[in-house]
């Protein structure tokens, strides 16, 4: 069966250019891009931007609210309901793959590459590497520590860990979980109860030895680095790509691009914190406070970076952020000075290349799986994307469809 998508505007990411292209999908794949093409079933593509299915670099989708009474008092198994959620929401936004940074367990993968439950395809990193104290250390000063948001289970072993062989071991426990990518937290962050954004964590033997067993094993890893030596750190140290990146000055910026490190910029994520800490969502103290002094230094740190020809991928942080809402981080890369070429091609081509997938996803052209994306109106902009969004198909299937009334006259 050939499902012809006809009439559409085609967006090359590449080229940064859309042109007047039909689509023919045969099974999960694409099999021919131009003008005069048939099928046997047809999706009028008439007045939309077809653009690739959009990829996600940095989702948690166990996680959707950051209020600590609400997840202590959350049962173990609720996370993984409300993954199902969460995982259709932004399937429905059209995200077609996502890179879960923490928090999905291979049960979770398989859940969603066996159709058990819509949702993006994952790439997954089970959990992240933090020293002690650090940005997955859930340690209060009552002494309790509350894994509210990384409880270690059967599926993601624990992962605050010290020293290089608690760290060889560690790596080794979660490749063997089933883990895609190895995360680290190189810095604090802003919402875990005891580290700061701007302390460089773990030596440089330890980020030597997790890199050697990331290696060993074909993975690459990804590494949680807001403050400017933990940045630098992570950067020598032989990681892929720095997420977040908010306190970045000119030497990270120049290490990153002579050593090809890629920048996973997460704006959605303190712009959600921010409006929680406005409405009196319960969050500690010490968040409220670190969350206030990342905003300016987060966006300025995109701009030096972008200007300095960092390569650039697309993650909302999805589960701080809201699901459903990932797009919108497209649009908050538009505000610090890149172009709707530029953040369209974050979101699809680079973010394939970022996850070694640029040969199966990442464009519309012949021989990738047919993950696309029909927006409404054909201009490449990307001024409110969640509400264009019209269409999704996912390997070939259609898994959303919006009836428009001129569709139905």
């Amino acid at each position: 069966m050939r499902l012809l998508v006809r009439g559409g505007v085609v967006l090359d990411p590449h080229a940064g250019r859309a042109s007047q292209a039909d689509v023919v999908i045969e099974g999960e794949r694409i099999v021919a891009v131009g003008s005069g093409l048939d099928g046997d079933q047809e999706l009028d593509a008439t007045g939309s931007l077809v653009v690739p299915g959009f990829i996600d670099c940095h989702v948690h989708v166990t996680v959707d609210e950051i209020d600590l009474l609400q997840l202590i008092q959350a049962p173990f198994s609720l996370r993984f309901f409300k993954a199902v959620r969460n995982l259709a929401s932004t399937l429905h936004t059209g995200v077609t793959t996502a890179r879960d940074a923490a928090g999905a367990d291979l049960g979770v993968k398989q859940a969603v590459a066996t159709g058990l439950v819509p949702g993006p395809d994952l790439h997954i990193a089970i959990g992240m590497l933090s020293q002690t104290g650090g940005h997955a250390d859930e340690w209060m000063v009552s002494g309790s520590c509350v894994h509210a948001l990384w409880p270690p289970h059967p599926g993601a072993p624990a992962t605050v860990v010290d020293g290089v062989d608690e760290i060889r071991r560690t790596v080794r426990e979660l490749i063997r979980a089933g883990a895609d990518v190895i995360k680290v937290a190189t810095t604090g962050g802003v919402i875990s109860p005891r580290s700061n954004p701007s302390s460089a964590h773990f030596r440089d033997d330890e980020l030597a030895a997790m890199i050697a067993e990331a290696t060993a094993a074909g993975l690459s890893v990804m590494a949680h680095a807001q403050g400017t030596e933990g940045v630098k750190n992570a950067v020598r140290a032989g990681v892929r790509s720095i997420e977040h990146g908010v306190f970045l000055d000119e030497e990270a910026v120049t290490m990153m691009v002579e050593r090809g490190t890629w920048l996973v910029p997460t704006l959605s994520a303190p712009q959600k914190l921010l409006r929680q800490a406005a409405s009196g969502t319960v969050l500690t103290e010490a968040t409220r406070r670190k969350v206030t002094d990342v905003v300016a230094a987060h966006q300025d740190s995109l701009r030096l970076a972008r200007d300095a020809g960092v390569r650039i991928a697309m993650g909302s942080d999805a589960g701080i952020a809201p699901h459903g809402e990932n797009l919108k981080e497209l649009e908050f890369m538009g505000e610090q000075g890149l172009s709707p070429a530029e953040a369209f091609r974050a979101a699809t081509s680079s973010a394939a290349e970022l996850l070694g997938a640029a040969d199966e996803i990442g464009e519309v052209a012949p021989g990738k799986l047919a993950n696309l994306v029909l927006l409404r109106g054909t201009d490449v902009t990307v001024r409110d994307l969640d509400s264009r969004v019209r269409t999704v198909v996912q390997r070939g299937a259609i898994v959303r469809r919006d009836v428009l009334a001129s569709d139905e006259a």
